[in-house]
């Protein structure tokens, strides 16, 4: 079943549920999933719509057109997708294997609706991996003084392949300015529960510390590091008993699960980010 999708965002004001509610049913649409949030503090109105296009009245090229003459007498921001419309992700890796293992057997399975059609490393280490699944691989080494020229490699491979989203599955490199304000749809796991420890070797403060609890968070990469949009997080409990070692062997379960949830939101059109640019945030309509 082909659905539309809206993601909603305005000043809140009186009548919204109802007035894009009837617009859908005007058009002879049946809504199968609805979900409304106010933030109070902004004074925001967000909210998630999905209907089924079987029956809908518009043509699904006309609907944006269609759909503005609402969205401006109102003042909506939105974003409009379709749910038979599978997306593309690219997968970045560096040496670690655990993520990229998990997006695949999961696309494989079914849970996350879309196509992998390339893995992007800065090694070659996992290379193996993405012929087993029959993946294409490529190889792009990054240092400070080839840095510019490897993101330029990458952002052609993104156009290449028509990619709707970049993964990075344990990617140990900073994308730049450039490359982000190119391709900004970029999801990232960080194994630590942001804000604490942001950056490299968090397990191994988080040991010095004597934390009780360490996590995982899977957020959208801005320019500031590893302070984008949060969309998923989760934690599990540690004790003094626990080394380094068996923090990472904890934190990579959490790493892996995380990632996914994160992705499969996306995917689905869960994810509403809003807010100004130095304090965006994310509504989940799960």
């Amino acid at each position: 079943m082909a659905t539309a999708i809206l993601l909603i965002s305005c000043p809140d004001q009186r009548g919204l549920v109802a007035k894009i509610s009837n617009w859908v049913f005007a058009h002879n649409g049946n809504i199968i999933d609805a979900d409304q949030h106010v933030d109070q503090e902004a004074g925001l109105f967000l909210m998630r719509l999905e209907w089924d296009l079987a029956d809908f009245s518009i043509p699904r090229e006309a609907i944006a057109s269609e759909f503005q003459d609402l969205a401006t007498a109102i003042g909506l921001s939105w974003q409009l997708y379709f749910s038979d419309r599978v997306p593309r992700l690219a997968i970045f890796v560096s040496k670690q294997e655990h993520c990229l293992y998990d997006l695949i057997l999961r696309q494989k399975a079914g849970e996350i609706n879309a196509h992998i059609p390339v893995v992007i490393s800065n090694h070659r280490i996992l290379e193996p991996i993405a012929h087993d699944f029959d993946i294409n691989f490529h190889h792009i080494p990054i240092t400070p003084e080839t840095k510019l020229k490897g993101e330029g490699e990458q952002l052609e491979l993104l156009r290449q392949y028509q990619i709707d989203l970049v993964v990075l599955a344990k990617y140990m490199q900073i994308l730049s300015t450039n490359f982000l304000q190119a391709f900004p749809e970029v999801i990232n796991i960080h194994h630590s529960f942001l804000p604490a420890f942001p950056g490299a070797n968090p397990y191994q403060r988080a040991h010095q510390r004597g934390v009780k609890i360490i996590g995982a968070t899977a957020h959208y990469v801005t320019e500031d590091l590893d302070e984008g949009p949060i969309i998923e997080q989760d934690v599990i409990r540690v004790s003094h008993r626990d080394t380094v070692a068996s923090m990472i062997r904890k934190g990579k379960d959490l790493e892996r699960i995380v990632l996914a949830r994160a992705v499969r939101l996306h995917l689905e059109r869960r994810v509403l980010v809003y807010g100004q640019p130095e304090a965006r945030r994310t509504v989940i309509f799960e």
